[in-house]
């Protein structure tokens, strides 16, 4: 057996030594590139779903993490150019979709993927149009509480707008059966979900405001997944129930279970079963408390008659005869007659006094004597002033006479007149008095009576002598 081994490690070191002549030897750079190569070649883009964990964001800002399922895990990145497409935040332990490439990390000789798209698991295309259309709706105020319609306390006619199949349509009967007998309960057979529903639905809500005889309408189906629900999501359905006139409760899926529907109706239920609830009271309470009320209402209207009924004995006895109450007080009304009367009288006799006196005063008062007075007084001033004046004037004028008569006997005129002249020097007309003053052959002027004569000294004498 030794001998037989001893051939075979011989037979082998022949054989590779022939191989080594046409074999390849490859660096560890050579080879990783070509797997990488080779991997983005074969799987340019593929969908992946696993859950993340070592979740870490270094400096650059990237996303490096593992993806990893029950028995296997793999290598992650998504760069930060990718990253404003996302509308979540990863984290460890979330179940995501991605879709990348798959690479090579050639220094490491690892293979990752490089995510270019990536959301939460189960989230598609459905929810992303969930939430645009939410966000739209809620800007445009159909969420508002102010456009909320209230919901009747005890509805007369209730509309199931559901499934005539199922088990949401017999839950909601049979509570609203249990809780008010004999309710009046229409139904709108709908599909809920699939092809057409949606127009089914928003035609029972238009035929529904059409009739405008029931006080409450139930949109309801039970719980399912985004995509059964999506009926529910449409936006023609949430304006068709956000425009109904009618009150709308939305009772969708479970309670962890939101549509637009929710948003948009009246009031939201977390099921069917409890829109059934609070569409309507329960009758047996109702009638309870109307019996309760009505034996309180007895049991205090009892009690006001009694109190007044005492009230009206107590008053009875304090009472007297109405007719000598009335004999009573028509005496006091005669006495108070006479008294009105007496006072009267002494009140309009006072007040004739007081104005006799008033009169009397007034007249004592007025102003006519004294103007009368007044101007008897202005009349003898004025007889007194005229005589002093007029004497006064006649003594004037005599004395303006005699004055003008000396006037008259002295003006020179008058001496002129007689005549006399006066004599003056030319040019400074000085009168001459003296021959002193004047020369020979000097101009002279003469007044006279009746003008001025210019005449020439031819000579002159002063007491007797000549020409001096």
């Amino acid at each position: 057996m030794t001998r037989n081994n001893d051939k075979n490690m011989t037979d082998w070191a022949d054989d590779f030594e022939e191989m080594d002549t046409t074999r390849k030897i490859y660096t560890i750079s050579e080879l990783n590139a070509d797997i990488k190569l080779l991997l983005e070649a074969q799987f340019p883009f593929v969908w992946i779903i696993g859950e993340v964990s070592n979740f870490r964001i270094p400096a650059s800002g990237h996303f490096y993490f593992t993806l990893k399922d029950e028995f296997s895990h793999l290598n992650a990145v998504m760069f930060r150019g990718q990253q404003r497409k996302l509308k979540f935040e990863p984290e460890d332990g979330m179940n995501i979709t991605g879709m990348g490439r798959l690479s090579v990390y050639e220094p490491r000789g690892t293979y990752q993927i490089i995510l270019e798209y990536m959301e939460p698991a189960g989230v598609g295309a459905l929810q992303i149009a969930f939430e645009k259309l939410k966000a739209r709706l809620a800007e445009e105020g159909l969420f508002d509480e102010k456009h909320k319609k209230p919901i009747s306390f005890l509805p007369q006619k209730i509309a199931l707008i559901t499934s005539p199949s199922g088990a949401v349509v017999h839950d909601m009967l049979n509570i609203i059966n249990r809780r008010f007998p004999n309710m009046h309960i229409q139904i709108f057979p709908v599909k809920v979900q699939g092809d057409g529903a949606e127009d089914e639905i928003v035609v029972a809500l238009e035929l529904l405001n059409k009739t405008t005889d029931a006080d409450v309408a139930i949109l309801a189906r039970g719980g399912g997944s985004l995509e059964d629900l999506q009926a529910f999501n449409a936006e023609r359905v949430a304006r068709s129930v956000f425009g109904s006139l009618i009150p709308v409760i939305s009772a969708v899926g479970h309670e962890t279970d939101y549509t637009i529907t929710d948003f948009v109706a009246d009031l939201r239920a977390p099921t069917p079963s409890a829109a059934a609830e609070l569409a309507v009271p329960v009758k047996n309470e109702l009638l309870r408390m109307v019996n309760d009320n009505f034996v309180a209402l007895e049991y205090r209207i009892c009690n006001v008659i009694e109190r007044f009924r005492r009230n009206l004995t107590d008053l009875a006895k304090g009472m007297v005869d109405p007719k000598k109450r009335v004999q009573d007080w028509r005496l006091r009304l005669d006495d108070f007659a006479s008294r009105l009367s007496r006072n009267f009288v002494m009140l309009l006799d006072r007040k004739k006094e007081q104005h006799k006196w008033w009169l009397d005063r007034l007249v004592a008062l007025s102003p006519e004597p004294q103007i009368h007075n007044i101007n008897l007084i202005i009349e003898q001033y004025l007889y007194k002033i005229l005589k002093t004046f007029n004497k006064e004037f006649e003594n004037k004028s005599a004395r303006l006479r005699e004055l003008s008569a000396r006037l008259e006997t002295l003006s020179p005129i008058a001496i002129l007149e007689r005549g006399y002249s006066i004599t003056r020097t030319i040019p400074d007309s000085k009168v001459v008095r003296n021959p002193r003053m004047v020369s020979i052959n000097q101009d002279l002027e003469v007044m006279v009576a009746k003008g001025t004569l210019t005449c020439r000294i031819k000579g002159k004498s002063e007491n007797g002598p000549k020409n001096i």
